[in-house]
């Protein structure tokens, strides 16, 4: 069954759960078995649809255009959130959402990368690639949760900072570097979630926390798979191939060490429930800002440096004798 296919599927299914529990609701209460058997159903054709995904299956949802975006979660699982406009050097970058909200009555700040839905938005967003003020508007954020106290939340969904040549010009490369370098000696906790594309250097600017997870169909990785195509196969319709070298799913990325967990997506897309996703997400937030919260910040900002310092591999390559 295609995609297009099950969505529609999906879609026919709630309609029909829909009226079940009107009618159910409404004292008929002999349809229950029949809600039962729908439900069933609906779980068992996702979850037969969903078990065997391939990389380039999960890049395709991740860039599903009904996947949720940063305010979506923002909006479902935090309170009174105030956005902050501004960098405080020359401008905003409406790419990334930053800001203030209550999380279970506790201060903390909000950044998210933010692509927008219909084309209006994409284009005022920049579809989610972020120029320098983006970054420098983040960075200012989590500078003002450090001189309050407050944790740090990020929301990764990018396919990477714009690099276009004003972007350049206004130094995206600094940006990004002390982005990283701010989150990496932040002296609260953070927690950065990748819900959609964590692309390369624009993604990991927002990423560099104590702890990072990775929703079940998003990827990260340090360049697109058509651009890992382009480059060593110079072919597009090598684009399957590259996502499996890349090692681009949340599986992958468990394993390598590089995140901390996976958050199950339920009926195995975040779009097809984007309610009990973020309610997934919600939880998971909970029960890591809780566990980090009651750490020493010290040992805390200890092991995130080492954390980050022992990833990867470095080895030396054989010496090479010239040849006469």
């Amino acid at each position: 069954m295609e995609l297009k296919k099950l969505e529609k599927f999906v879609d026919e299914i709630k309609e029909k759960i829909r009226r079940l529990k009107e009618q159910y609701y409404a004292g008929k209460t002999e349809v229950e078995s029949e809600l039962r058997k729908v439900q069933k159903e609906l779980k068992t054709k996702v979850k037969e649809f969903f078990k065997d995904l391939t990389p380039w299956d999960r890049v395709q949802l991740a860039r599903h255009p009904k996947r949720p975006h940063t305010k979506d979660y923002i909006e479902r699982i935090f309170n009174n959130f105030q956005e902050l406009h501004g960098d405080r050097f020359c401008g905003d970058d409406p790419s990334i959402v930053a800001g203030i909200g209550y999380f279970y009555g506790k201060p903390v700040a909000v950044i998210g990368h933010e692509k927008g839905r219909d084309t209006k938005e994409r284009m005022k967003r920049n579809f989610g690639m972020p120029n320098p003020e983006g970054y420098k508007k983040a960075n200012r954020v989590m500078k003002l949760a450090e001189k309050f106290r407050f944790p740090v939340v990020t929301f990764v969904d990018t396919p990477g900072a714009f690099p276009g040549i004003e972007a350049e010009e206004h130094n995206q490369s600094k940006a990004i570097a002390d982005s990283i370098y701010t989150m990496a000696y932040l002296k609260v906790p953070t927690v950065s979630v990748i819900i959609g594309e964590g692309g390369s250097g624009g993604a990991l600017a927002l990423a560099v926390a104590d702890r990072v997870f990775m929703l079940q169909n998003s990827v990260y990785s340090v360049i697109s798979p058509e651009g890992c195509a382009a480059i060593l196969w110079k072919d597009q319709k090598a684009v399957e191939k590259a996502a499996e070298a890349l090692k681009l799913t949340a599986q992958d990325l468990l394993q390598l060490g590089v995140i901390d967990g996976i958050i199950p997506e339920p009926y195995g897309a975040a779009h097809i429930d984007p309610l009990s996703t973020a309610r997934v997400v919600k939880y998971c937030l909970r029960k890591t800002l809780n566990e980090l919260t009651k750490r020493d910040i010290s040992s805390l900002l200890e092991e995130r440096i080492q954390k980050y310092s022992s990833m990867g591999v470095f080895e030396i390559a054989p010496t090479i004798e010239k040849y006469d």
